[in-house]
């Protein structure tokens, strides 16, 4: 089979090499998959680096996040086992932890699907107990995470504001269902939220960017309110004054999604039974921008690396060398 591999760490367009490898045998409780769809999430990119908390033996396949189809037939979500992971086409994966793919979604949307929306959901609802008619605000709005967070903050009947980088991206944040839009090139986050919310700030903060968005966050968030801490795309994690958050009496949370398919997988399957319904109604759908190729998958990690995409870009194996869809 085709795989894209990892020999040493770099920047995923320069380090990824599409290889012919055997097909990975699956350990004592995985199972092998066909790769329908793989989605590309920023943690690939830092793999690929040598950055991410998870540091897969080399040579390793990269890809986190998959729809897949078993041996029989059936269309499951996945979390690849590495080092065989998605951008490949076969992976492993533990058979335990397969979840069904929503009908309501294509290949590449229900590829989408899994991290995203399940870290926007537990964030959202599990640990900031988002409550119709709040206020919230997320950080690159018109990315893979906040997409994700931007539908989920509708849905709970939450009033949304995204902020993004960009003319083309705050296009995409108002496709997606934001009240308000502050592209933060062209305009003052701190002014425009205060005068948004009418000076009271917001009430949730969804930030997976860290760096200078965290630091607004601060400065923008309500009496009571809570910021979610979901990633640090901007490179820099930020060091928070904890006597800030006591004297404007807001609270700061972690959210790392993962520890849940291991402290309480139950909340895992909870959550995707949630996310299957929003789907089944529409309150949801994966926003994929670009479906490409297996051949084109470094090219894609990359993009997402240097922060010029927008909604998901997902490898889908079957396409034709060169084709999107």
């Amino acid at each position: 089979m085709q795989a894209w591999q990892v020999h040493q760490n770099g920047e995923p367009g320069e380090v990824m090499r599409l290889d012919d490898v055997e097909r990975p045998v699956p350990a004592e409780g995985q199972v092998l998959l066909k790769v329908r769809a793989a989605n590309i999430n920023f943690p690939d990119a830092l793999m690929c680096r040598g950055h991410y908390q998870v540091r897969p033996p080399l040579p390793f396949t990269p890809g986190v996040e998959i729809c897949g189809e078993t041996e029989d037939g059936r269309r499951v979500l996945a979390n690849p086992a590495l080092p065989y992971g998605g951008f490949a086409e076969y992976a492993v994966a533990d058979g335990a932890a397969l979840l069904p793919a929503p009908d309501a979604l294509d290949d590449a949307e229900a590829a989408a699907l899994h991290i995203g929306y399940q870290t926007g959901w537990f964030g959202l609802h599990r640990r900031a107990a988002l409550e119709a008619g709040e206020t919230l605000l997320v950080h690159a709005a018109a990315g893979g995470v906040g997409s994700a967070a931007v539908q989920l903050g509708k849905a709970a009947g939450a009033t949304v504001i995204g902020v993004v980088g960009g003319a083309d991206k705050a296009a995409v944040a108002r496709e997606l269902g934001c009240d308000v839009v502050i592209d933060r090139r062209a305009e003052d986050v701190i002014g425009a939220v205060k005068e948004a919310t009418g000076g009271r700030g917001a009430n949730v903060i969804y930030d997976p960017v860290g760096g200078e968005a965290y630091t607004q966050s601060t400065k923008v968030v309500a009496f009571e309110g809570r910021i979610v801490v979901v990633g640090f795309a901007s490179g820099s994690i930020p060091s928070p004054a904890l006597n800030h958050a006591l004297v404007k009496n807001y609270s700061i949370l972690g959210l790392h999604w993962g520890l849940y398919n291991t402290k309480n997988p139950k909340l895992v399957q909870h959550c995707h039974e949630r996310l299957t319904e929003l789907a089944a109604r529409g309150a949801i759908k994966p926003l994929v921008s670009e479906r490409v190729p297996l051949g084109g998958a470094a090219a894609a990690v990359q993009r997402v690396a240097d922060g010029v995409t927008t909604g998901r870009v997902v490898v889908v194996p079957a396409l034709e060398n060169g084709a999107t869809a």
